[in-house]
């Protein structure tokens, strides 16, 4: 075996325990604080706030859609090819971050801390197998708002720091609304992540060749 592949294997040891670390971090241990945080974080007519709506929307796809187009029109009579691919990069994470949301709920079938006045509940699978209505674990817009947060902090990392506030302030609306546990915020915050990373690595090689990252 190469020096190569020897590190190469090390390196995927190490990130995998590492992954699963997050997982146990973000996934496991905020379950033994969702009760807590159920009782005691709570706005009845958050969403009435404006300051709060405009949070809600940074999970909400088309909101990322909209910011790729106004990069994509903005770069593109500089580098036409580069301002295509970070349009691209931003909206490919934020779908995927989506999609993989509405799988992992489908999978994990908790349903929303409401059902149960703060309990946990689970859909079983003979009750609408292929619908994700209802269903919370982890928190979509979360998810989609990290994933954009990510991507964005890739495409401009001086400001990476408005990018996650938005984020965090996202999921933080969906606790206080009661419209999830703790823990599925915190899932859909490293799942997002996650998700705005792995795009990065598989598109980065084309936003360089189209004139590299700022």
């Amino acid at each position: 075996m190469s020096d190569t592949q020897t590190n190469w294997g090390g390196g995927t040891a190490q990130r995998t325990l590492w992954l699963l670390g997050c997982v146990v971090v973000f996934g496991a241990l905020p379950m033994l604080a969702d009760r807590y945080v159920y009782d005691h974080w709570y706005h009845k007519n958050i969403y009435d706030l404006d300051w709060a709506r405009l949070l809600r929307v940074m999970g909400f796809a088309p909101t990322w859609g909209v910011a790729a187009l106004a990069m994509w029109l903005h770069e593109r009579p500089e580098q036409a090819q580069r301002a295509a691919a970070r349009a691209w990069y931003l909206v490919t994470a934020v779908l995927a971050g989506g999609l993989m949301a509405e799988i992992t709920k489908l999978l994990l079938r908790r349903e929303r801390p409401n059902v149960l006045d703060g309990d946990y509940s689970f859909r079983p699978w003979s009750d609408h197998p292929f619908s994700t209505s209802g269903l919370a674990w982890p928190s979509s817009h979360t998810m989609v708002a990290f994933a954009a947060a990510t991507a964005l902090s890739r495409l401009f990392p001086r400001a990476k720091w408005v990018w996650y506030t938005l984020a965090a302030g996202c999921g933080i609306t969906r606790i206080l609304a009661h419209a999830h546990f703790f823990s599925d915020v915190m899932l859909g915050a490293l799942f997002g992540w996650s998700v705005g990373w792995g795009v990065w690595f598989l598109m980065k090689n084309r936003m360089e060749r189209g004139g590299g990252r700022d």
